[in-house]
This record gives C-alpha cells, sequence and structure tokens, in this order.
C-alpha cells in the first residue's frame, strides 16, 4: 500500500465540446486517455504535464468519444484498448467482458455493458489503488443522476448492464462521459418526487452548476439512492411505472423500459 501512495497518479477531467468529459490518467510520466472525443484538449493536457501517451481506451463507437483517435494515434502512437467493434478499426488490443488488463500499474476490469450500444464497454479500477477508493469509467451507460439513452440494444440489455455496474462497491467513483445531472436529477424528480436523498441532491447539484462546478465523479452510493434506473426495483419507482403502463405485475425490465421510455421525451 505505501508504495501505491507514494505514485503522484492523477485522473484529470478534461471538457469537451458542449457538455462531454475526456478522461486523463497518469502516473507522472505516462498516460492513458478514456474516451478522447477531441484531441486539441488531451494534447493541451499532455503538453502541460509533460507526459507520454501509452493507451488510449474507448468504451463505444459514437464520434463524441472517439473522434480524437486518428489523431492522438499519428502523434503519439498509443496502443488503443476498445471492444471488438467494426465501428472502432483503430483498436489494437481488444478487450472482452470479465477480462483484467494492467496499464500504468493499474489493474483494470472491463465490463461489457452493452444498451446505448451494442459494443459499449465499461471499465473499473478496484481498491486498493493509487487514488484511495474504486473508480469506474462508465461511458455512456451510467451518468450521473441517470443513464444512456438506448440506441442499439434492448430496454433489457441496458438494464441488465446497470444491474452489473450496481453491484460494484458504494464508494465507487461513477467516471461517465457527460454532464447531464442537472437535466437527469430534475427527471428523477419527477419520477419520485418524495425522495428525500433525491431532493438534497437536487440543490446541491443546482448549487454547483449555478457556480459552473462539474457534478461528476458521482459515487455509486448516491446514485444507488436518486437514480431512478438503478433503482428501477424499488416500490415508488415501480408503482410510477404501473400507472404509467395502467398494468399490475410488471417485471424489473418492464419497469425499466417504462422511465427510460418517459425519459426519452421528457
Amino acid at each position: 500500500m505505501n508504495n501505491l501512495a507514494t505514485k503522484p497518479y492523477q485522473i484529470t477531467r478534461i471538457p469537451a465540446f458542449s457538455d462531454n468529459y475526456l478522461w486523463l490518467v497518469d502516473n507522472g510520466q505516462k498516460a492513458l486517455t478514456v474516451d478522447p472525443g477531441d484531441a486539441a484538449p488531451i494534447i493541451a493536457q499532455l503538453e502541460e504535464k509533460n507526459l507520454t501517451l501509452e493507451y488510449i481506451l474507448t468504451t463505444h463507437h459514437h464520434p463524441d468519444h472517439t473522434g480524437g483517435v486518428d489523431e492522438l494515434i499519428e502523434r503519439y502512437q498509443p496502443i488503443v484498448v476498445g471492444p471488438d467493434s467494426q465501428y472502432i478499426p483503430q483498436v489494437t488490443r481488444v478487450v472482452k467482458d470479465g477480462e483484467e488488463i494492467e496499464l500504468l500499474g493499474l489493474s483494470l476490469q472491463v465490463i461489457a455493458v452493452p444498451g446505448h450500444t451494442l459494443d459499449h464497454i465499461a471499465y473499473f479500477i478496484d481498491a486498493p489503488n493509487p487514488f484511495g477508493y474504486p473508480v469506474l469509467f462508465s461511458g455512456d451507460t451510467l451518468f450521473a443522476g441517470g443513464c444512456g439513452r438506448v440506441f442499439e440494444g434492448t430496454f433489457q440489455q441496458m438494464r441488465g448492464s446497470l444491474d452489473k455496474l450496481k453491484q460494484l462497491p458504494d464508494d465507487t467513483r461513477i467516471h461517465c462521459a457527460h454532464e447531464y445531472t442537472q437535466a437527469n436529477i430534475n427527471f428523477a424528480l419527477a419520477v419520485e418526487p418524495d425522495n428525500l436523498s433525491l431532493q438534497k441532491r437536487a440543490e446541491d447539484v443546482a448549487v454547483l452548476r449555478k457556480a459552473g462546478i462539474p457534478t461528476v465523479p458521482s459515487e455509486l452510493a448516491i446514485e444507488k439512492e436518486t437514480n431512478p434506473f438503478l433503482r428501477y426495483d424499488q416500490a415508488p419507482i415501480i408503482q410510477i411505472a404501473q400507472q404509467r403502463e395502467n398494468k399490475k405485475n410488471l417485471n424489473e425490465d418492464d419497469v425499466f423500459s417504462s422511465i427510460r421510455q418517459w425519459k426519452d421525451n421528457f
């Protein structure tokens, strides 16, 4: 543990486009980046910190997550890690569900999370690690207060993917790819208006966003208390889904599907 604690590891959140977050992880000399939709802000951080880019990690194929890959390859020749996807031909190291990979002295577990896209994966760094807490790079699957739209998969797949992430340690910090939290929390309040933890979170998020402060990363414990897409098995969520569908005895996939489709049109 002492050796871990002395290494100057850092996770840097890099804003891009209107609401994306790109991620840079470094050990003081070498770095990896997660979902570099834009190369320019990554390059700026690497140059500012005098870092060498060793790896690019992709979670899925959407352009706001892969748009900077080619430029970073041309400049740094990193190894590109990602899913087996025809849409990300730059991947040179294909990883699969359950695989553990060692990068920059960190052990990352690959978790398949189809739903938003069929090729979507997440990366989990368990504790103990140099950061002092478990770390998840969730791409567009789990957001602070919400989840990604279901574009390619099924609602059943997306619920199953979120259920996998729900099993991670409560102190896992969720490094998602977008600043969608305030809109997500506004929807969550429509779903579960009597949730006291959610009411408090809404107040906290409003203060942060008014000050221009990011709300990401979030912590899994608060997601489990306030995120309706992790709470599809809780009585208030089930009840409102039943009301919306005018049906009783909905299963978990039915509940999740009802809430997710509501959010699509909220």
